[in-house]
């Protein structure tokens, strides 16, 4: 797995859960600020990275990702090189 299938994941999960285009998720994208998620919205994708990626996030790991790039940050370092 490489950066690129994570960011693919996410972008592609974000866009359906928040109906947006995927064009307008970065990296640099902030979930509550940029994209009105709500704590539900978060939890989801966390669901989502856990079952895809078979990773373990406890809720203050889950505290600290705040933007798209963090996420995929999280995901890299869980699941190594």
């Amino acid at each position: 797995m490489n950066r690129d299938e994570v960011i693919t994941l996410v972008r592609d999960h974000l866009a359906i859960e928040l109906e947006l285009e995927p064009a307008q998720i970065t990296e640099q994208s902030r979930f509550k600020e940029d994209f009105d998620a709500d704590s539900l919205d978060l939890y989801e994708l966390v669901m989502e990275l856990e079952d895809r990626y078979g990773i373990s996030v406890s809720e203050q790991e889950a505290s600290q990702i705040s933007t798209v790039g963090d996420a995929i940050d999280f995901v890299m370092a869980k699941t190594g090189p």
